[in-house]
């Protein structure tokens, strides 16, 4: 049927304004494609450009160069070594597990470095590298370089790792650095992006540790262009961090190595000190042990055998063990008697052998006494009962406080770790910490050094510098950082009477340089560098009335670990002293006979700068200190060649 015109005329009106409204909405999108692509293009054309180039641009953080540490004339103590390594990161790898496996076929990584890899990957954001291996040789790293299409997500790279070119001699002082740990993180509320790094090391133990914020540095920045699968293309650009501060110690590296070696394989600690400035120039614990090994990652084997060695080679015995200082602490007893009055320089007490008191008897470690004795041949001959004697009129508060003033019973704030204060005991203390008075048999075994007392070698150090000198000397390890020097602070007076202190040190004098002083076989010859001192045996042992009555078992007819513990203190020289030395023998055994030698060697070794000659010895022990010098001088440092630094 044919349409008629006007039903084609309206037909055609409304397929025209239909085209006209298609017409207008895609004319209308048209418009806002257009405008927003004006405003991608044009207006936001800067951020896109940043999103792009992030895309494609990553950017890693440098670890800077750890600051170096030094001792007093320059020698390294703690060096950075160049360290090849190979790094895997999470989110450009893909298979972990693949990408290792390869990995350990092309240069032979053990199933260990594996499986470490693997859980540190699994704990680590997907974008951050983990260390698989370490000090890799050139030709491993040329083979990562080569198969790198074959492993996606494993670079190798270039930084640097931890070294202590004198190893043991320095494993107490400066410590040592490890990999970061988790519970190194947990212990930071804010912690730094640099511990983030793959292996990044810090300080452990030591100086290392405890000055680790100036050691450290801070990050550096590098730009690199990788492509699509992560693979890196080319660097951009390098923004150097800033290293950390180098770090000058007071210590004598040859001075330092002398006492490790001279104290063998002792279960010892010696402490030297300059009584002016309080410098420590040598703070040896013996045995060492090797700190390269733990910042290589060290082996349960290895690290077994320092843990189960009885003489405890990890333990810092110079400011960490606490000994009863014996009778090196007679001299704190005598100057508060003598500086209250309650006794004075000549007068002279009884000694039986014995003292009795509230039904207890006290005795002298001679059992059949030493007669009269005045003060100072109760030191020269450690008398006990003389000093059981003028206890009773001191009283326990001031030995406690003359035994503060020397110096003891303080925690000395050093860059070192586990520093103890040791135990200058007292009414108030027992009452707190044992709910108990104090009784008169307490101020007995406190007056010859045993009881509660407890003291570290650095204490003892201190003390012989303060009666040296009578001043407020305190001890110091960090001479300059970052090339400034710090002063050492002005030392006041200790307000002690000098009379008294002239008369301990005249009998200290005696100690060493008399026929019946306790050191005379340790005595020196050479007059100008003559030591005084004092010999000290504290017990670790009870010594029952039975034990009295059938006889004293020797030291050494005790197991080792029941034997006594020796102890020496000295200043030298006796008229014009520089150097504070204090020496405890774990389980040694007598003052006079263990530590006395060695601390005279330790005396004469630090006053002539390196070996001294035999004359300053008695004439009858030369050829035995000759034969003893050529033993140890394989393991000595070198001295300095021509044109070393000696600051």
């Amino acid at each position: 049927m044919r349409r008629s015109a006007r039903d084609t005329e309206y037909s055609a009106r409304r397929i025209s304004r239909r085209t006209m409204i298609v017409a207008g909405a895609q004319a209308g999108v048209l418009g806002v494609l257009a405008l927003r692509m004006r405003q991608m293009q044009v207006e936001e054309a800067d951020r896109f450009r940043l999103l792009a180039e992030e895309n494609r641009i990553a950017i890693r953080l440098l670890p800077p160069a750890r600051g170096m540490i030094y001792d007093r004339h320059g020698t390294i103590l703690a060096a950075n070594e160049q360290n090849y390594r190979v790094v895997v990161v999470r989110e450009d790898a893909g298979d972990v597990a693949a990408v290792l496996a390869r990995l350990k076929e092309l240069i032979g990584l053990s199933d260990d470095d594996v499986e470490r890899a693997l859980r540190e990957v699994g704990r680590r954001s997907p974008f951050v590298p983990i260390a698989v291996a370490e000090r890799l040789n050139w030709e491993d790293v040329a083979k990562v370089a080569s198969n790198a299409p074959a492993l996606p997500g494993v670079f190798p790279e270039v930084g640097l790792s931890r070294h202590y070119p004198l190893g043991p001699d320095f494993a107490h002082v400066v410590g040592y650095v490890g990999p970061v740990s988790e519970a190194d993180l947990a212990r930071l509320e804010d912690p730094d992006p640099l511990l983030q790094i793959p292996r990044f090391q810090i300080g452990k133990v030591g100086v290392e540790a405890r000055m680790e914020d100036v050691l450290r540095g801070s990050a550096g920045s590098r730009r690199i262009e990788v492509n699509a699968v992560g693979r890196v293309i080319r660097e951009l650009d390098r923004q150097e961090g800033q290293p950390g501060a180098d770090v000058q110690l007071t210590i004598d590296a040859r001075l330092q190595n002398y006492v490790q070696v001279r104290l063998g394989e002792e279960s010892a600690a010696a402490v030297v000190m300059d009584v002016t400035s309080g410098d420590l120039l040598a703070i040896a614990s013996s045995p060492g042990f090797d700190p390269n090994l733990f910042v290589r990652g060290i082996s349960v084997a290895d690290y077994r055998a320092l843990t189960e060695n009885d003489h405890r080679p990890l333990a810092t015995k110079t400011v960490q063990g606490a000994y009863p200082p014996g009778s090196t602490f007679k001299m704190v007893t005598a100057l508060a008697a003598l500086e209250a009055g309650l006794v004075t320089p000549d007068e002279t007490v009884r000694c039986p052998g014995h003292l009795d008191v509230s039904g207890n008897r006290f005795h002298c470690w001679r059992g059949g006494g030493h007669g009269s004795v005045n003060l100072a041949r109760s030191l020269v001959e450690s008398c006990d009962v003389y000093y059981y004697e003028i206890a009773q009129r001191a009283g326990i508060d001031r030995i406690h406080a003359m035994a503060g003033l020397l110096g003891l019973g303080q925690r000395y704030d050093m860059p070192l770790s586990a520093i103890s204060e040791g135990l200058n005991p007292s009414r108030e203390w027992k009452r707190a910490r044992r709910g108990q008075e104090w009784r008169i048999g307490d101020t007995i075994n406190a007056a010859i050094g045993q009881g509660y007392v407890l003291s570290t070698p650095l204490q003892l150090a201190v003390m012989t510098a303060r009666l040296a000198t009578g001043r407020a000397v305190e001890p110091r390890i960090v001479r300059a950082v970052n090339g400034i020097e710090r002063t050492p602070p002005v030392v006041p007076s200790l307000g002690l009477d000098e009379r008294f202190l002239r008369e301990i040190r005249r009998a200290m004098y005696s100690v060493c340089q008399t026929e019946r002083g306790t050191a005379w076989s340790s005595r020196i010859d050479a007059a100008e560098v003559r030591m005084a001192g004092k010999t000290g045996t504290s017990q670790v042992r009870n010594i029952t009335a039975a034990e009295r009555a059938r006889g004293v078992v020797s030291n050494d007819q005790l197991p080792w670990n029941r034997r006594d513990h020796a102890l020496f203190v000295a200043f030298a020289p006796h008229d014009a002293p520089r150097i504070a030395v204090s020496l405890v023998v774990e389980h040694g055994g007598g003052g006079s006979t263990a530590a006395a030698p060695i601390a005279r060697d330790i005396v004469l070794q630090a006053l002539f700068e390196g070996t001294p000659p035999v004359s300053a010895y008695p004439s009858s022990q030369r050829r035995r200190i000759e034969s003893q010098q050529r033993d140890l001088a394989p393991r000595l440092l070198p001295p300095p060649g021509p044109g070393a630094s000696r600051a």
